[in-house]
């Protein structure tokens, strides 16, 4: 039966295989498991099926392969009789350093510490700002060195183990420095980007107390340079009420510093780096817990105070290895470009690739300036080998007409990486037939700031095919659960094929160890018995484990496809389009505007309306023209049409009205939630991470949509 049911699943194009699966670094560690195991796994699915039946062994294996810097030995890998819920420790007795592990290598002979892959003379970092200008290059010693004043400036300051290091700067040299310095010394790091309003920074910042705040005087974007001073200062102003705030340290963003001293508590880089005498003894690196802090990172904020989630040492080293060396084959010979501001999760992929000796391009400026083949530019001119972009991105160059593998050189290019969105059907066949060399691996991948990770992602053993994510990541245990049933129940799995919630079944060792300041909520009961800090009451429990029984529930809308297995997020779970009991997701809805009306429609957004005395919820579609062109009638019932023939009858939205302007985070990732909210009929206060937070008066309207259509009119 199962397979009749497949081959009456129509297969979607296939569009790239890898030439020589045999050579890849995931190959290669499945035959290490079948030595070790005496094992007979061929494919990725079988990979996969014992990575979640045999944890135990699939993590101490990926461990070991690892090789990471450490001191300790476990006894457990991980408590198998623990839920997800109970935050269970992996790898208990193992103590390590990011920075250590980012900085030299181990020497597999020795199990000492190296610089295999990391000579001194190898660039690790290359910084590019805007346009493509400005040039720099540090090599693995000269970023020791760099980081080693930083580390003794820190020590002689007072910062220790715990501490919080906050930055609001550029994605450069000095931010990754900082960073790096923070690690050594066990302080814990969070970063926001400079574009990010100062109640979005402060919401962040306050909520974890630094020891310091590191900022850059200016900016360049869009081809202005900005002052930053002032928005220091209000910064500064914003956490005097942190007790353990003693200043900030402006860090010049040119080369001639800019006069700060209007800014209360702050000082310049070169008057910190000379806290400590530059002969003074370097600390050894502070080796901590496996699950103890390392980084902080904030959910999105869109419509509330950010989640401050934390993230383990252990958990992101072991995630980062399985992901950037199984998944993506990076190596000593990696090039990544990964655009991103250093606000966003994508901020540590930026990074990792230092992780494995490889060299990572840095670029500080907009991804259009000054025109949309700026990212093509570097690329090519710096032979890089994995490029991360988003969806937006892409459709911005397919819809510029630009077919970036006849502009420059990609022959470097193994791996494009793409996340913020969901990656429509019609730019999976752009990428292959128009944009990019055919011998590239393109990864649509997805998962979150939440586990500093991805739940769908790439995999060099299957073949890409149009749309969705390959399939589920090594030893996240990714199911869809139905998703009409009610909150705080066991969940059930539907059948491929079926559109449910994305959900993690079993523990992993990259979720968050805790909320930064979370606690449970007065009057919840909690047992003495269960002191996990995802227990009911908790930010933490109320964000993932609330809506099923002792499983993550992701928020995302999802299927598995039937005969490829890959996974095709349609959207957020609170986003799910639920008109007449039909369950859609908005991604279905922009792939069929993006691929009938890209020459009229510059963008669009869809959401559903419920307002309390609706019986039903109504579906909205907003659309952004294209400069010059008209929205009238004749568009609508084109747009109506071409989704009831694509999609059906039930899912042609209720309204179609045209919208000045879509909200954005300044990641460029459009935003649902706030304007569902709006349209069904609540006021909420616009996040810092939104770039355009004005857009979002427009919608207001739009809660008494009747008034704006008449009687017979749904326009």
């Amino acid at each position: 039966m199962a397979n009749q049911d497949q081959q009456a699943v129509s297969v979607p194009r296939k569009l790239w295989q890898h030439p020589n699966p045999e050579s890849t670094q995931m190959y290669h560690f499945m035959q290490d498991l079948n030595r070790e195991h005496n094992l007979h796994l061929k494919t990725f699915r079988d990979l996969h099926a014992f990575s979640l039946a045999h944890r135990t062994a699939f993590w101490a294996s990926l461990f070991a392969s690892a090789n990471l810097l450490h001191e300790g030995s476990y006894t457990t890998v991980v408590d198998e009789s623990l839920p997800l819920d109970a935050v269970p420790r992996w790898f208990d007795g193992v103590h390590l350093n990011f920075s250590e592990n980012a900085l030299y290598s181990r020497c597999r002979a020795t199990g000492e510490r190296g610089v295999w892959g990391k000579e001194d003379g190898k660039v690790a970092v290359t910084e590019v700002r805007e346009a493509g200008s400005a040039v720099r290059e540090v090599t693995y010693g000269g970023l020791r060195g760099l980081v080693g004043g930083m580390v003794r400036a820190m020590e002689a300051r007072g910062v220790r183990r715990g501490d919080r290091v906050v930055v609001v700067a550029a994605n450069s040299v000095e931010t990754v420095v900082v960073w790096l310095a923070a690690a050594w010394l066990g302080a814990v790091f969070s970063s926001s980007s400079t574009d990010m309003g100062v109640k979005g920074i402060l919401q962040r910042a306050v909520q974890v107390d630094p020891k310091f705040l590191f900022m850059d005087d200016a900016a360049l974007y869009n081809g202005k340079v900005v002052d930053l001073r002032e928005k220091m200062a209000e910064i500064v102003d914003g956490l005097k009420g942190c007790s353990n705030f003693e200043g900030v340290v402006s860090i010049p963003r040119f080369e001639e510093p800019r006069d700060i001293s209007r800014v209360p508590k702050s000082e310049t880089l070169a008057s910190f780096l000379s806290s400590a005498a530059k002969d003074a003894p370097l600390p050894d690196f502070v080796r901590v817990p496996f699950h103890e802090p390392f980084l902080i990172c904030y959910s999105s904020g869109t419509t509330g105070i950010p989640k401050a989630i934390v993230h383990s040492v252990g958990g992101i080293l072991l995630s980062y290895y399985k992901e950037g060396v199984l998944h993506e084959g990076l190596g000593a010979d990696s090039v990544t470009l990964q655009y991103t501001t250093t606000g966003w999760i994508m901020y540590l992929s930026n990074c990792g690739a230092l992780l494995y000796g490889g060299r990572t391009v840095f670029y500080d400026g907009s991804p259009f300036q000054p025109d949309a083949t700026i990212l093509i530019r570097i690329a090519g001119e710096q032979k890089v080998t994995k490029l991360g972009i988003s969806p937006r991105w892409m459709f911005e160059v397919a819809k510029a007409g630009l077919r970036p593998r006849d502009m420059v050189d990609l022959s470097h290019l193994r791996t494009v990486t793409c996340t913020g969105m969901v990656l429509s059907e019609q730019l999976f066949e752009w990428f292959y037939d128009v944009g990019f060399p055919p011998h590239v691996h393109l990864g649509n991948i997805s998962g979150g700031t939440d586990i500093a990770g991805c739940f769908g992602i790439m995999n060099p053993l299957e073949p890409v095919y149009v749309g969705g994510t390959q399939g589920p990541s090594l030893g996240v245990h990714v199911a869809i659960y139905d998703s009409l049933l009610p909150d705080g129940v066991v969940g059930e799995e539907v059948p491929h094929g079926t559109p449910g919630e994305l959900v993690a079944a079993a523990p992993f060792p990259n979720i968050p160890c805790f909320f930064w300041g979370d606690k449970p909520s007065a009057g919840t009961s909690t047992s003495s018995s269960n002191n996990s800090p995802a227990a009911p009451g908790t930010k933490y429990h109320a964000a993932y484990f609330a809506r099923f029984q002792h499983v993550w529930a992701h928020g995302d809308f999802c299927v598995v496809h039937p005969v490829t297995g890959g996974i095709t997020f349609l959207g957020r779970a609170d986003g799910v389009l639920n008109p007449s009991g039909v369950r859609f997701g908005s991604a279905e809805i922009y792939s069929v505007v993006e691929r009938r009306f890209a020459d009229r429609v510059q963008d669009s957004l869809c959401v559903g309306q419920r307002r309390p005395r609706d019986a039903d919820e109504s579906v909205i579609l907003f659309l952004l023209m294209k400069p010059g062109v008209r929205f009238d009638r004749g568009l609508v019932n084109e747009i109506r049409q071409a989704i009831a023939a694509d999609l059906s009858k039930r899912h042609v939205p209720k309204y179609i009205f045209q919208t000045p302007e879509i909200p954005t985070t300044i990641n460029l990732k459009k935003v649902e939630l706030p304007v569902k909210q709006i349209v069904s009929g609540r006021t909420i206060k616009a996040s810092g991470t939104l770039a355009n937070p004005q857009s979002l008066e427009y919608y207001y309207q739009f809660a008494k949509v009747e008034e704006l259509v008449g009687p017979k009119e749904k326009l």
